[in-house]
């Protein structure tokens, strides 16, 4: 059986993990996300287990076009592809009654 690698991989959680190995290279990507999150360095890898951080990670970098745009490349992902596991982790908001 031949499994996916990676880089293959388009689950949610799969995409937001490697956004955040992404961002995590580069200390100029890493301390805005730090800051803009509030976490530490120390706390970042404990925090990757969390859902809803992994949203926070993706709505990070949904925020800034060229961001994206440059993580989607380096990712050798569309930015589309980003997007949906940007949708997919997001918390649903409640249908307006």
């Amino acid at each position: 059986m031949k499994r996916k690698s990676v880089q293959e991989d388009d689950s949610a959680e799969a995409v937001a993990v490697a956004v955040l190995g992404w961002l995590a290279g580069d200390e100029e990507r890493l301390y805005p996300f730090l800051n803009a999150s509030g976490l530490s360095a120390d706390n970042l890898r404990a925090s990757a287990r969390d859902p809803g951080f992994l949203a926070g990670v993706l709505d990070h970098v949904m925020g800034d076009e060229a961001l994206l745009l440059a993580c989607a490349r380096d990712l050798d992902r569309k930015p589309e592809t980003i997007a949906a596991a940007w949708q997919r982790l997001s918390p649903q908001a409640p249908d307006a009654f």
